[in-house]
């Protein structure tokens, strides 16, 4: 509370000398059709959970005790009443959001039900509520732009807005790295922009993560009463879409350097707000980079994050696709909704564009495609995509005004602008989203039928890990068909495609447990195989965004972290298959040979050393040849092409390598389905030793063939690796980390899974 007013709950006192002048409400994260009264007195009536509030509340306060009160409407009645006063109506995904008709509220879609949500539709106020004096203006937006980054230096020109009550004189202050300036303003009643130009020589560049430093500026401004601190980090951004012989490109170019991204989609970190945190959050994102991820897409159905998020990005490197908040639905073009849009689209733009890790703003999550979703749309589609055009055009407009500078993307996926065609299967240009192995059915190979430009969305399911299964499962639940297990899948059809895909790649697991870990390694398989592919492609595939990142709440998903932030086998194949520098096995379309590309994200060119061998079903190496081959700088290129028939039968294809500048690797490749292979006994064994430091030890050895080791303990922690092979003869050092330190003298207690123990004998 400013001036002198004492909150205690909903009420306050205010002593008579401090009542008078101009006083307001600061209000973020108000969700969403909500009344504020003070005495009550309506001084506010919020309908956008996006959107920051701060009305005038002089009127109505009065010496002594005040009272704050919210009257919070239901989003399911006030979505139903907006619906019934459209001229037309407006249809929403009902395979996603089992709570009706949210497209009409600006408020977190995904709170409605998603294929991977509870649908509660909450409401609340999740962020800050603050009684402020006006005295005499308040800092409104403070916002930057970068110019004359081709000559070794750069102007950072810094845009000030102030609101005043009444003309005043104000003391500002700008200060950025140690420089620090004064100027006295004097303003009129209303908002006033005041500017700054800082001048850097040989300035410290922002990169992503894994192309350089994170470097960092700060950068503050001062009135009386009120400093804004922001840490810039100085940058170009391009987005490339040039045409060429396939179409036309889709890349990122950070000063002057083209970056493949590598990443995940972000949704909310938990189904109520209330539950997140940065503590939450940064580990989250710390696992992002933990598998050499150097993007996020800040998916359009959940919040424009909080400024912790994307101050984390701006420290971890994590580029940021930054959709709008709008996904799968359509949505009304009344004049009343798109003000109300447009109002949103000033304040985030305005509150977010100067953070150097968002890379794109985008318009909206898969709405050209929900045009053909619903009868009314394929019925009308003109009426329907002159509604579409008019709201994404307010989009457009509002980040065009509000940052200039900034890159825009109409949706996602989308062939170009004003492309409203299939950017779902076309492949030749634009960003794309490929669901056809999930939603279709089709094989893990499928996705080497496509070569997109760009892919910001494909996926596949697991459960979610069994640790995380025990806190809402009891032990006659564990059953991939039991009520409890099927609650918690929310796709429909989701536990027999996981299931019908496990029989095709799989012998039939020996429990639920076993079930759950095949899962996990599928849906790796399933990634990694479209991820190889596609790096391969290298430079006309510039980017690949896994579906998704993390969870909501313990659910089967395709997310590649559990449900509070324990890494399932995804995320740790993900660390291998997204590293900077790696080889991967393509396999001809007539299955006749091998072709071995070495992928390089480095500005290095790099000399790699591959050993290829024959590996047996116990387990033994039988070597085939070695190669060696040099790849250029952020490309990729081909090492080594063999026939299939130099593959003795009922063996599998294996490789390790070493890169000159230390990254090093290994993988194998199967030729048959695993369920096709007699895997004799691994003769798996562990052993746990504690270290000083209050970590654990874990050497695993094998006597046998140990394919897809997995690691899981009985309490919260991190393996250093995960999910992988073991030859005859071979042991692997794990470090386990606890989230929490043990008691003296406590040891974990760990359980193993391997691909050939899993299985179903007799």
């Amino acid at each position: 509370m400013g001036g002198r007013a004492r909150l205690d709950g909903g009420a306050f006192l205010l002593p008579q000398p401090h009542c008078e002048g101009s006083w307001y409400l600061d209000i973020d994260y108000l969700d969403t059709v909500a009344v504020v009264f003070i005495n009550d007195v309506p001084v506010l009536s919020a309908d956008n959970c996006f959107r920051r509030y701060r009305p005038d509340v002089s009127t109505a306060l009065q010496p002594g005790e005040n009272r704050i009160r919210i009257l919070f409407h239901s989003s399911i009645a006030a979505g139903a009443d907006r619906q019934a006063r459209q001229p037309f109506y407006i249809p929403y995904s009902t395979n996603n959001s089992p709570i009706a008709n949210g497209n009409m509220l600006r408020k977190p879609q995904c709170h409605f039900g998603w294929d991977w949500n509870i649908a509660v539709a909450p409401l609340g106020l999740y962020g800050t509520i603050a009684l402020k004096k006006l005295d005499p203006a308040r800092i409104e937006h403070l916002e930057t732009e970068q110019v004359h980054h081709d000559d070794g230096s750069v102007d950072l020109h810094v845009r000030l807005t102030l609101y005043a009550f009444e003309p005043s004189v104000v003391p500002v202050h700008f200060e950025f790295d140690g420089v620090r300036e004064r100027l006295d303003c004097g303003i009129p009643a209303g908002e006033t922009v005041i500017a700054h130009v800082f001048h850097i020589d040989r300035p410290r560049l922002w990169w992503p993560a894994g192309s350089g430093e994170q470097a960092l500026y700060t950068l503050s401004a001062d009135i009386p009463g009120e400093t804004l601190t922001r840490r810039i980090g100085l940058r170009t951004i391009a987005l490339i879409t040039d045409p060429d012989e396939a179409g036309s490109r889709f890349a990122f170019k950070v000063n002057g350097r083209e970056i493949f991204c590598r990443g995940a989609n972000w949704i909310p970190a938990d189904a109520l707000f209330s539950r997140t945190s940065l503590e939450k959050t940064e580990d989250l994102l710390q696992s992002a980079v933990a598998a050499h991820m150097n993007m996020i897409r800040v998916w359009g159905g959940g919040f424009y994050e909080q400024d912790y998020f994307y101050d984390l990005c701006d420290r971890l490197g994590l580029m940021v696709w930054q959709d709008f908040m709008f996904a799968c639905n359509l949505y009304p073009c009344t004049e009343d909704f798109l003000a109300n849009v447009a109002q949103e689209v000033d304040y985030q733009v305005r509150r977010l564009s100067s953070h150097p890790s968002i890379a794109l703003w985008c318009g909206d999550n898969e709405l050209v495609g929900a045009l053909t979703w619903f009868k009314e749309s394929r019925d009308n589609r003109d009426r329907y995509l002159v509604a579409y055009d008019r709201l994404n055009r307010v989009i457009e407009q509002g980040v065009r005004k509000a940052y200039p500078q900034a890159l825009w993307w109409p949706s996602s996926p989308a062939s170009g602008y004003l492309d409203y065609g299939d950017a779902w299967h076309a492949d030749g240009s634009g960003d794309m989203h490929y669901w056809s192995v999930w939603h279709e059915n089709k094989s893990f190979a499928n996705y080497r039928t496509i070569k997109p430009r760009f892919c910001s969305e494909f996926g596949f399911q697991s459960y979610t890990s069994m640790p995380v299964i025990e806190t809402f499962a009891d032990r006659g639940d564990m059953n991939i068909a039991s009520p409890v297990i099927e609650l918690h899948q929310k796709n429909a059809g989701g536990n027999e495609r996981i299931a019908g895909t496990m029989f095709r790649y799989f012998r039939f697991p020996k429990d639920f447990a076993n079930f759950v870990y095949l899962s996990q390694i599928q849906q790796g398989l399933a990634i990694g195989t479209a991820v190889d592919y596609w790096r391969s492609l290298k430079p006309h595939c510039m980017g690949t965004l896994y579906w998704q990142l993390n969870d909501t709440w313990p659910v089967a998903s395709w997310s590649s972290l559990d449900y509070g932030g324990s890494w399932k086998a995804l995320h740790y194949m993900a660390r291998r298959f997204f590293q900077p520098v790696n080889v991967v096995a393509i396999p001809s379309e007539d299955g006749t040979s091998i072709a071995f590309s070495m992928v390089n994200d480095t500005l290095e060119e790099l000399t790699i050393d591959m050993n290829l061998f024959a590996v047996t079903l116990d387990g033994e190496r039988l070597p085939i040849r070695t190669a060696t081959g040099t790849c250029p700088p952020d490309r990729a290129a081909e090492l080594l092409s063999i026939d299939e028939t130099e593959i003795p039968v009922d063996a599998l294809l294996a490789w390790s390598f070493i890169a000159s500048n230390g990254m090093s690797g290994e993988g194998h490749l199967a030729l048959q389905p695993y369920k096709a292979l007699e895997l004799q006994p691994s003769g798996l064994e562990t052993s746990v030793a504690p270290l000083a430091d209050g970590r654990f030890e874990i050497t695993v050895s094998a006597t046998g063939l140990a394919l897809f080791v997995m690691l899981e303990a009985d309490c919260p922690g991190r393996l250093s690796d995960n999910a992988f092979d073991l030859h005859a003869g071979i042991s692997r050092r794990i470090i386990f980390t606890p989230t929490t330190p043990l008691a003296e003298g406590d040891v974990p207690q760990f359980r193993i899974y391997d691909l050939q123990s899993s299985q179903q004998l007799g």
